[in-house]
């Protein structure tokens, strides 16, 4: 993807949109370019920007929508890309957006880009949302407190777009940005510094701004700055200046680190003084939010609750799924049965028959038949839980627990991905600003089970624990158990959270901003569209794709012969013997290694195994505990495989996503360790501890 870059053509006036994530800047930013629009990532940084063009009252138009951010002080590889915009491609104008229902926050940010940028324009987004909630901003007090144009808007109406275009009409004098005055030692030594970065940057940057990052120290932006005004280095005197003001903060016993929190502070108390007697609450709404979060965030009630949501998310997924994915699986053998007919019909090879039909279209249709019904019903229930404001909290509840094991809070929601998906819960890390916390929660995500490895640990638990019983009791059961795997999973992940913290990745945990969003109905239809479209399809389709190479290669294994008897059986004898110590058997501990495609083609490999088949056998959940059994399954087996399911490498996908993400093999390789040796030492212990008993 091409680096991003301010491409302004003649008589084009640039534009900046900025904001907090999640205030509808991105479908402002849709509504005013429409499909004029291109994305690319920002030079060096895998942080994607866009850039959209328009025309209003004869004037042209480049806009440029720089990531969400909270702070020009930046923690995160988006927010630097944010900063380095403002200040290196010096746009005319900047429009910051703020949620008319969290404006104060919102104003955090709007103070630090007035002091950059003095043509700021503030946007003050969701207003009819902020109506519902009784939240009133009166604009023109704020427009008088801060010194710049405001206007309010309805991102989703285009019409309420005019107040916003117009005011890129507006006349010089209408800009007197109002900027935060900080503590008297700091503007002493701000205005000390700041004659030395007028000589050599003159007018073309703000000269406040650029004397505060001296003061902190920031050369790395320095640089850029300096560069971008055809200097090699920074100046001398710049440096000469910056030690002068800063022996004026020493003299106040300001250090480095103190000054960045008394800049922080001077901001955020600008932004409580421009909010004072300019936000009128009426309703009631935001007290029932309040209400609702002492019981959902409560000391005593907060995990119980989400133990019980858990329960009830696996129950319906495990009830609701088993007789349409039965349906299904009927259905799509059948079809394989007709396509073998066709391929007999026209005198095909057998062999390509075999390939095509028994290798991969029955691998194929066996992971559609097992993921597709649970992952409909999962991923809609997510989805409403997202979209209702519930999840955020839950990464809230979760704070402390992570920060014991010396990782960030944010791993919540990152771990909540991984139910659906490890590989797009790897991706979900990129929201953790810190390197080495984003590192942990991307070695131990795997550590919760994604739903491709969801129908093993169902159909196992149910077989050997939940089938004699049936009924509702027996579905309840078997939910209660698979909450309690993924509890253990959970365990886990704090466990190697905290191990990694004091080994290879040591460090003190990091504090971060999480919104807690008001409480929202979700829209039902909209729910379900997106949660199958982007999410049970595209997770599908991945799997798929990687389903059928896979069920190729099981059928060349289960159908090529040395010495008469099949490569599958040659490698499930190899490991039988290291598969016992963990409780398992050859044939479990292959279908494993051949399952790393896609988890879902576990089971059906462990079947073509033991009936000595040559293509995958459906058979119904009665006679696949007879075969098992048959071939030396116990109790002890089935918790050893439901364990190493639990833990075990992930599948080639999040591998890759993993390298990917880390740039490097390294990480890559180590995430596959990590959960298989866990997996593997808590398969020995139990079976060890279990035959002792037996």
């Amino acid at each position: 993807m091409p680096s991003v870059k301010n491409d302004i053509k003649q008589n084009e006036i640039s534009i900046t949109l900025a904001g907090n994530p999640n205030v509808g800047k991105s479908t402002l930013f849709n509504a005013l370019t429409g499909m004029n629009q291109h994305t690319g990532n920002w030079a060096g940084k895998t942080v994607e920007t866009a850039q959209g063009r328009f025309t209003y009252n004869g004037k042209a138009y480049l806009i440029t929508d720089i990531p969400g951010t909270y702070s020009l002080l930046p923690h995160s590889a988006e927010e630097e890309v944010a900063r380095d915009h403002l200040c290196l491609s010096v746009p005319q104008f900047t429009i910051v957006v703020c949620d008319a229902a969290c404006l104060e926050r919102g104003l955090n940010l709007t103070l630090q880009v007035m002091e950059l940028c003095p043509r700021t324009i503030l946007c003050v987004n969701l207003i009819d949302e902020a109506d519902r909630r009784g939240i009133h901003p009166d604009l023109t007090l704020l427009s008088k407190k801060l010194g710049i144009p405001v206007c309010k808007t309805n991102a989703h109406d285009k019409n309420s777009l005019s107040a916003l275009t117009e005011l890129l009409d507006s006349p010089a004098d209408r800009f007197h940005p109002v900027l935060p005055r900080y503590a008297p030692a700091i503007e002493h030594a701000v205005a000390a510094t700041e004659p030395a970065v007028r000589r050599y940057l003159g007018k073309s940057i703000n000269t406040r701004f650029v004397a505060l990052r001296l003061l902190e120290g920031d050369n790395e932006l320095l640089h850029k700055i300096c560069s971008k005004h055809g200097l090699e280095d920074i100046p001398e005197e710049l440096l000469t200046a910056a030690e002068y003001g800063k022996e004026i903060l020493a003299s106040e016993n300001i250090t480095t680190d103190h000054l960045r929190d008394m800049l922080v502070s001077g901001i955020m108390k600008s932004a409580e003084n421009a909010c004072h007697g300019a936000v009128k609450l009426t309703g009631r709404e935001h007290l029932r939010d309040r209400k609702i979060d002492r019981v959902l965030t409560g000391k005593h009630t907060a995990y119980p609750i989400m133990l019980a949501l858990l329960l009830i998310v696996f129950w319906l997924t495990v009830t609701g799924a088993n007789y349409p994915s039965a349906l299904l699986s009927e259905g799509l053998f059948r079809l394989g049965d007709r396509i073998s007919e066709l391929f007999v019909m026209c005198n095909a090879p057998e062999w390509l028959r075999g390939i095509i039909v028994d290798g991969a279209y029955r691998v194929l249709a066996w992971v559609v038949s097992v993921m597709l019904p649970p992952m409909a019903i999962f991923f809609p229930l997510f989805t409403l839980l997202e979209d209702s404001g519930y999840l955020p909290r839950i990464a809230y509840n979760l704070d402390k627990p992570f920060k014991k094991c010396s990782a960030c809070g944010k791993q919540a929601l990152t771990m909540a991905m991984g139910f659906g998906c490890n590989a797009a819960g790897v991706t979900g890390c990129r929201i953790i600003d810190s390197k080495r916390e984003r590192l942990i929660a991307i070695l131990t995500n795997s550590f919760v089970p994604c739903n491709g490895r969801f129908p093993t640990m169902i159909a196992v638990l149910t077989m050997f624990f939940t089938a004699a019983i049936g009924g509702l009791a027996g579905s309840v059961l078997s939910a209660v158990l698979l909450t309690i795997v993924i509890l253990l999973g959970i365990g886990m992940t704090f466990l190697m959270s905290r191990l990694l913290s004091k080994t290879l990745l040591r460090g003190e945990p990091s504090a971060f901003t999480l919104e807690l969003p008001p409480y929202r109905r979700p829209q039902i239809g909209k729910v379900i569209v997106r949660s199958m479209l982007d999410r049970t399809l595209f997770v599908l389709g991945r799997a798929a794709a990687v389903a059928a190479p896979a069920g190729i290669i099981i059928w060349l294994m289960a159908n090529l012969s040395v010495d008469g008897v099949t490569l599958l059986t040659h490698c499930t004898e190899f490991l039988d013997p290291f598969a016992q110590l963990l409780g398992l058997d050859g044939v479990i501990l292959m279908a494993f290694i051949l399952g790393l495609p896609a988890n879902e083609i576990v089971v059906p490999i462990i079947i073509m195994a033991y009936t000595a088949q040559g293509s995958i056998t459906e058979l119904d959940l009665a006679s696949m505990q007879q075969l098992f059994i048959q071939n030396g399954w116990t109790w002890v087996t089935a918790v050893c495989v439901i364990l190493f399911s639990l833990m075990h490498w992930p599948c080639s996908t999040t591998i890759l996503t993993v390298k990917k993400e880390t740039g490097g093999w390294k990480w890559a390789a180590l995430s596959a360790i990590l959960p298989t040796v866990a997996g593997m030492i808590s398969c020995f212990l139990f079976a060890s501890i279990a035959r002792l008993f037996i």
